[in-house]
């Protein structure tokens, strides 16, 4: 079963997610689906195809509860050695909104990151028969044919395009009222976000006949796990490319003319990121004061850059570890318990350590 914080909104960058009292997932459902119009309209931050989707899809709200918590949680493992390590979202929705109301490369990050992680949920729902809506993929029947030959589609195919057309519908209805560049910007990202989920979807086989020789085999697609997706936007992040509304406001053209024209996997932003050192409430920094860097780096994470050039502090604590381990006759590894000291490296604060506020 999956619990539900009570009192607490989960904040998809485009959509508002309720979070349910702390109650059983089959209870939510049984409650969700009797009185999804109640639910639904009490939910604050919908538009109003939002609404409708929500009334007509209860259950799938809950799928969207899980795509939070994926993409969330690899937002936070991309950026954990970096200055704004996505853990805005822990202080709850101002500081996230924050920065997403800037059309920086962390805002379109983090509206490709949390699309794909509502395709990549809702499309497992729909493979594990948790919504009325939808179930294995339909298209993939009979035989077909790929480089090793025949085979038949069995087994249940991952059904993507209706994790991605669900996603586009709930996640882009936000977007689609508004004609501004942010909106532009905001629908392109997360489009390229879906793709990518549909990109690592893989093939997989069994083999039927005599002592495994796979004189017959039976196939179906499968997403991968979706630290891939997740990988592969991090890769699209760091080479985001800046871009400016063209003259009829109907797209994009490269702020610099010596990059290429983005394609529809590219990310793209208009404005530059603030440095993040220090806490800044009007672009949703928590500085780096605290945090740990490493003394012997010379990336993002090491102490010259985490720490903006204030210098850290260094403690020294004990911690244990496992260690002599040795693989026991059949089939055991057994370690014992030692206690290494190590070094903690930390972020000065700035002299001044309080919020910085622009208004």
């Amino acid at each position: 079963n999956m619990n539900f914080l009570p009192g607490i909104w989960w904040s998809l960058p485009l959509v508002l997610v309720w979070a349910t009292p702390l109650v059983s997932s089959s209870w939510w459902y049984m409650g969700a689906v009797g009185s999804s119009r109640v639910m639904c309209d009490n939910v604050p931050g919908l538009v109003s195809r939002q609404r409708q989707l929500c009334r007509r899809h209860p259950e799938a709200m809950l799928s969207i509860g899980r795509g939070v918590a994926a993409w969330t949680a690899e937002c936070q493992h991309q950026f954990r050695r970096h200055r704004w390590d996505c853990n805005a979202l822990e202080r709850g929705q101002r500081l996230l909104g924050r920065v997403l109301q800037r059309s920086s490369r962390e805002s379109a990050f983090v509206h490709a990151i949390s699309s794909a992680g509502v395709v990549f949920a809702v499309t497992r729902a729909c493979s594990q028969g948790e919504l009325k809506s939808c179930s294995c993929d339909p298209k993939k029947k009979g035989s077909a044919k790929d480089s090793k030959g025949h085979f038949d589609w069995g087994g249940c195919s991952d059904n993507i395009d209706y994790g991605i057309k669900f996603a586009r519908a709930f996640v882009d209805a936000k977007e689609r009222r508004g004609k501004d560049a942010r909106a532009l910007m905001n629908l392109h990202n997360n489009r390229a976000g879906r793709k990518a989920v549909k990109r690592f979807l893989k093939q997989e086989c069994k083999c039927h006949g005599v002592s495994g020789s796979c004189t017959l085999r039976t196939c179906w697609l499968a997403m991968a796990d979706f630290r891939k997706t997740g990988d592969y936007l991090w890769k699209k992040y760091n080479g985001a490319i800046q871009v400016v509304m063209n003259q009829d406001g109907t797209g994009f053209t490269v702020a610099n003319k010596r990059f290429k024209k983005p394609t529809k996997n590219d990310l793209v932003y208009f404005e530059s990121s603030p440095d993040y050192c220090i806490r800044d409430r009007d672009v949703g920094s928590l500085g780096t004061a605290g945090r740990v860097c490493n003394q012997t780096s010379r990336g993002m994470d090491s102490c010259e850059v985490m720490c903006c050039g204030r210098g850290y502090d260094t403690s020294r604590v004990s911690r244990k570890t496992k260690c002599e381990c040795k693989f026991h006759w059949c089939c055991a590894v057994r370690c014992q318990d030692c206690l290494e000291v190590v070094d903690i490296h930390t972020c000065k604060a700035p002299k001044s350590a309080g919020w910085i506020s622009h208004t």
